[in-house]
């Protein structure tokens, strides 16, 4: 095992979370693909007056999901959908096929993903890296309103 050859960490900091602020956002798709989240979380945050913490994202739903992904080459994304098609094809002999024959396919895709996120809140804003994004991922051909719960737990100022 190799050893890194340099470490750093700031010092720890404490909260005492007296604060919950929770909000439901509905996202319309326009069906199979990514939709960047991120400036809509930001603004949730932002109207929570949201200082340390941390946003929770949950969607509620089993054939479309959650991610954090690179936000700078729109090629990854596609081919993200390409790796989880290719895990997951339409035409596997899925024995649930009753809502179409995507919907499988859906399942397992969001099963292999997330519905839950959480995003650290450092100084009033979402702790992504330089080139994170949020997003939903609609597993689905045909569009589909999607809901996700949005809560800030931290302190607020």
């Amino acid at each position: 095992m190799a050893s890194p050859k340099s470490l750093s960490r700031s010092p720890p900091s404490a909260v005492t979370a007296a604060t919950i602020v929770s909000s439901l956002l509905t996202v319309q798709t326009s069906g199979r693909g990514f939709t960047d989240l991120t400036a809509e979380i930001a603004k949730f945050a932002d109207e929570a007056r949201a200082k340390q913490g941390a946003v929770t994202a949950f969607i509620r739903h089993t054939s479309a999901s959650l991610t954090i992904q690179e936000n700078a080459d729109p090629s990854v994304l596609a081919d993200l959908a390409t790796a989880l098609d290719r895990l997951a094809p339409e035409n596997a002999g899925w024995r649930h096929d009753s809502e179409g024959p995507d919907d499988m396919p859906a399942h397992v895709k969001t099963m292999l993903t997330a519905t839950s996120l959480q995003i650290p809140v450092l100084a009033g804003e979402l702790a992504l890296g330089t080139w994170q994004a949020i997003y939903l991922i609609e597993h689905r051909a045909r569009p589909h309103a999607r809901e996700i719960v949005l809560q800030f737990i931290g302190t607020t100022g």
